[in-house]
């Protein structure tokens, strides 16, 4: 019986040291972490969301709070004042969600371009949603455009062969709308 609260005891202090060790590991390390992410995978995405912008937009973002979610607000800014603004949203594609990289120019209310940050798609079908040939159909369309694919009676050309792909970025694109005039406001007030 002592053999067994002895073997319990030590297993626990073992369970408490490795968990706090791992605990102050994640600490020490996620604000690297969420740097490197800045940097490495949504800086150049924004940049070229948000392309024409003045201003550093890695150091001119803020963490908004929207229906009760935390979410990071890229601002551009031209001549010192906010002309476009970028974040992302989520849709689901045929291999999982797809988050996507939406900029709108916040002057004429209309998107200033999208960018795939990271999918789950099948390569060489779905995955296309992340080339140009697909991402710049976006560019400058008005918010108000139904955006679906056209054979599911929208307006946006699907991808051949990746229908749920391009219902996932639509979908995402739509997300992103539906908050875009509580977002606008937090950038025109501030």
């Amino acid at each position: 019986m002592k053999e067994i609260m002895r073997m319990i005891l030590v297993l626990t202090v073992i369970c408490t040291v490795c968990g706090v060790a791992l605990s102050a590991l994640r600490n020490a390390t996620s604000a690297r972490i969420e740097y490197q992410i800045l940097t490495n995978v949504q800086g150049p995405k924004v940049k070229l969301v948000l392309e024409g912008s003045e201003n550093d937009l890695i150091t001119d973002r803020k963490k908004v709070m929207v229906n009760g979610k935390e979410m990071l607000l890229f601002i551009g800014k031209k001549e010192g004042k906010p002309w476009a603004i970028a974040y992302e949203t989520l849709g689901k594609g045929f291999g999982g969600e797809i988050k996507v990289m939406i900029g709108y120019d916040i002057l004429h209310d209309k998107l200033k371009g999208i960018q795939i940050i990271s999918h789950k798609e099948t390569p060489g079908v779905g995955a296309r949603v992340t080339e140009d040939q697909f991402t710049r159909n976006f560019k400058g369309l008005d918010i108000g455009i139904k955006f679906v694919p056209k054979n599911d009676g929208g307006d946006i050309d699907a991808i051949s062969g990746a229908t749920f792909s391009s219902r996932g970025v639509c979908e995402a694109i739509r997300k992103s709308i539906a908050i875009y005039p509580e977002v606008k406001k937090m950038v025109v007030t501030s």
